[in-house]
């Protein structure tokens, strides 16, 4: 049986290892595939592995001996899964492997937003401290999050472990969903509507899925509902906000701040706005990155083809 890892650097540069698929057949791992490759490389596979290299349906017709597609992410948009449905391929995806790596990295963006850490310490090393004539200073404003209001936007795994969070910090937690089940515990907890939470909330947090109802969710008019003190922030899917827009109301000061790990293209072409836009930090999509929740999501890989191999596919996202 022939497996083949379309694009598994990202997954594993390394630091992890790919014994439990190759236990499972003949294993060929490619750190990166360009689409002009992709169906020579997977050509004769029985199972194809896919992080961000894009199966279309008209790749997958072309794939003969394909009987399963194992996608290395939560997100699978890059499958053609009715296609795959079709053709009676499988697609399974990882659901579950980083929700706290995905939880704790809104707070690295936030805690930065607040507080500006690596500009003070880069201040410091300059030597502003060291010629100061005071015993500290600050060079931005800097928050407290406690008694704030965090609103979450897409109340699933992720957001409910930002709301916990943001609880433990102090906050009051507002959420917005299609699914209102659940409610948690801690007090102050609220489900309101999208306007309610944007016009109330001091930090947007953005956890849903990339839907066509979702896509370009956070506007230019959404964002005019926000207050000019509050942060938004987004690493859940890029296309949820209008890049354009967002850059717009930061630079008219429109919001106060904004951390994004995600963009509406990726990697972003040199002219994307947020790149420029004030008081916007832009990571590379590292959220999920974490050895911890690489190494999660390698086994859970794994488990997924065998469960496969033994006639009980699980995570199927195309049943």
């Amino acid at each position: 049986m022939k497996i083949v890892v379309l694009d598994g650097y990202t997954l594993n540069p390394g630091d992890l290892t790919w014994r439990g698929l190759e236990e499972l057949g003949s294993l060929q791992v490619y750190g990166r595939t360009d689409a002009s490759l992709i169906l020579e490389r997977a050509q004769g596979a029985d199972l194809v592995l896919t992080n961000k290299t894009p199966l279309s349906a008209e790749t997958l017709k072309q794939l003969k001996g394909l009987r399963y597609i194992g996608v290395l992410a939560t997100g699978y948009n890059i499958v053609d899964v009715k296609a795959a449905k079709e053709l009676g391929i499988p697609v399974s995806n990882i659901p579950t492997y980083g929700t706290a790596s995905v939880a704790q990295f809104a707070f690295a963006l936030l805690l930065e937003l607040c507080h500006n850490v690596k500009l003070h310490s880069d201040a410091v090393r300059a030597g502003e401290w060291s010629s100061n004539k005071d015993w500290c200073f600050w060079r931005t404003p800097l928050m407290e999050l406690a008694g704030k209001t965090m609103g979450i936007v897409g109340f699933g795994r992720i957001g409910r472990e930002v709301g916990r969070i943001a609880d433990a910090m102090g906050m009051r937690v507002i959420a917005h969903d299609s699914v209102q089940t659940n409610p948690p515990a801690y007090a102050g907890f609220s489900w309101v509507g999208l306007e309610e939470l944007l016009r109330t909330a001091d930090v947007v947090s953005l956890h849903c899925p990339l839907f066509p109802e979702t896509q370009g969710l956070m506007n230019a008019q959404r964002l005019a509902l926000m207050k000019p003190t509050a942060f938004l922030l987004n690493n859940s899917r890029g296309p949820l906000i209008v890049d354009q827009d967002l850059a717009d109301a930061l630079n008219a000061g429109r919001i106060a701040g904004a951390g994004v790990d995600v963009l509406s293209v990726e990697p972003p072409p040199s002219t994307n706005p947020l790149l420029r836009a004030k008081n916007c930090l832009v990571t590379p999509h590292i959220s999920w990155a974490t050895k911890e929740a690489r190494a999660r999501l390698m086994g859970l890989a794994v488990e997924n083809a065998k469960a496969f191999l033994a006639g009980k596919p699980q995570n199927v996202v195309n049943p």
